[in-house]
């Protein structure tokens, strides 16, 4: 079993980028915390990030060839971007959304997801947590997904 971790923009700045909202924690240190629960969990992982919207999609795409599920962090994307939503939607795999920070109780324009209806399921407000918790949740999915077959 394999699982995509996308994350969106801004995230490369995790550490440093208001650390008062997202924490001091690294992206390269939540991947490697990743990597290891997915160790512990018996699947590959590969973990992604770009700022552009364009090559997320092309993920999201391509991703239907090599993995069973997706945890995605789409960023400020979450808010707006239809085009990501509509990839979500089309690719036919699980997708977990999370966010480190509870978007609910941000910015008004923050508490809305164009991605939360056509996704698995959202995890937010965990910090770190919500990777790891959406890494669990985008497995145990995909298992429920070959065993249907």
């Amino acid at each position: 079993m394999k699982i995509l971790v996308l994350h969106g923009p801004n995230l490369n700045l995790l550490g440093q980028r208001e650390p008062g909202v997202y924490g001091l924690t690294t992206l390269e240190e939540v991947n490697n915390k990743l990597r290891r629960l997915a160790d512990e969990l018996g699947v590959k992982i590969e973990c992604f990030q770009s700022n552009h919207e364009g090559i997320l999609i092309d993920k999201l795409h391509q991703a239907v060839k090599s993995f069973d599920a997706v945890v995605f962090n789409p960023g400020a994307f979450t808010h707006y971007s239809i085009a990501l939503r509509d990839a979500v939607a089309a690719i036919g795999l699980p997708v977990i959304e999370v966010h480190l920070s509870n978007i609910h109780a941000r910015e008004e324009f923050r508490t809305q997801s164009v991605i939360a209806a056509v996704a698995a399921g959202q995890i937010s407000g965990l910090g770190i947590h919500s990777y790891l918790l959406g890494l669990q949740a985008a497995v145990a999915l995909a298992k429920k997904t070959e065993a249907e077959i």
